[in-house]
């Protein structure tokens, strides 16, 4: 499951090698990480091109829709984080706990998830093009 700063990454065509290993496994977006590239889309001018390259990229991505288990796995994952004292921010939260939820490798260039107990995590932006 890719986080919007992956998905970012790739529309802007800054991460090569992210590209080429998502070429060779499948992946999906979390419908959280639409809501934040819509509200990207939405906040600002953009120019044409690149909404239409969002929009492109939303068609043909596999956005898996928030469930109770994904609910679930939230609250258990927000009290846990809130106990150690390592709070997420809202959104970031929502999408860690829906990988989480769905058995997904989480792939972020954002170290705050690698504080997440048990979270399966790609750093994209360390991967080598070896």
């Amino acid at each position: 499951m890719l986080d919007t700063n992956a998905v970012s990454a790739i529309i802007k065509d800054r991460a090569k090698t992210l590209s080429a290993i998502l070429g060779e496994r499948p992946s999906c977006i979390s419908v959280i990480t639409e809501a934040e590239l819509r509200f990207g889309l939405a906040r600002r001018a953009i120019n044409n091109d690149l909404r239409r390259i969002v929009e492109n990229y939303l068609a043909t991505v596999d956005i898996l829709p928030w469930t109770s288990a994904s609910a679930k796995r939230y609250s258990l994952l927000r009290a846990e984080l809130e106990m150690l004292g390592k709070p997420l921010a809202p959104m970031d939260l929502l999408i860690v706990s829906h990988a989480m939820a769905e058995d997904c490798t989480l792939v972020s260039a954002d170290r705050a998830f690698a504080q997440v107990p048990g979270l399966s995590l790609l750093d994209w932006s360390t991967v080598s093009g070896k």
